[in-house]
């Protein structure tokens, strides 16, 4: 796959890919998530979660081997892609419903260097902002300070990426360390002032290092 004309956002890192996987992989996939036992599932304040591929530990991953559903899955991210520098080996799989998200954030060091996010179900705004460390200067625009928190004026230095089902977003490198990623807990997301309503899984797919 040639990446160059999927870059997207104000990092030259960000790779936005539509219609990544088919209405039937789409389907399949949400079929295992679903017909997962309960006790897969953690729940959260603000969503519920699936952790796939072994428990991430201050030193590393501790193992566990993958289902084939997400085997097949994660090997066609790594051939298509070309951007992790080994294979992938751990997957978290985020349910989101209306009015709900994820505060902005870093995924961490272990995580480091390259995250694909693979969306099912229903569209979703991933926002981007620079990470505190980078906020300098007289224009700077707070969206808690703006006189109107509500009318979606951007942060300078901000972007976002409107995340169609079946679409597959990667990040790495600049993006991944000087960028806090989330999304708006709120029942409709602004995109260029188009609102869209959302209920949707995020699978988060990655290469970790693993414990010794």
């Amino acid at each position: 796959m040639e990446l160059e004309s999927f870059r997207v956002g104000l990092t030259p890192t960000v790779f936005y890919i539509p219609g990544f996987i088919t209405e039937e992989e789409q389907t399949q996939l949400l079929n295992h998530i679903y017909g997962a036992s309960g006790s897969k599932w953690k729940t959260l304040k603000n969503r519920r979660l699936q952790n796939w591929g072994g428990m991430v530990h201050e030193k590393g991953l501790v193992p566990q081997e993958l289902p084939p559903w997400l085997t097949k899955i994660k090997a066609k991210i790594h051939e298509s892609s070309g951007l992790f520098p080994s294979a992938i080996n751990h997957v978290l799989i985020n349910e989101y419903h209306p009015d709900q998200g994820i505060m902005p954030h870093q995924d961490g060091p272990a995580y480091f260097p390259v995250v694909a996010i693979l969306s099912l179900g229903s569209p979703v705004v991933m926002d981007f902002s620079p990470h505190l460390r980078l906020r300098s200067g007289d224009n700077y625009i707070s969206k808690d300070q703006s006189p109107d928190a509500e009318s979606c004026v951007p942060e300078r230095d901000s972007f976002s990426v409107l995340m169609m089902p079946r679409s597959l977003l990667i990040f790495k490198d600049d993006a991944y360390s000087d960028f806090l990623h989330g999304i708006s807990d709120s029942p409709t997301q602004c995109y260029n002032q188009v609102q869209q309503y959302k209920t949707l899984f995020h699978i988060c797919i990655c290469e970790m290092v693993e414990c010794h």
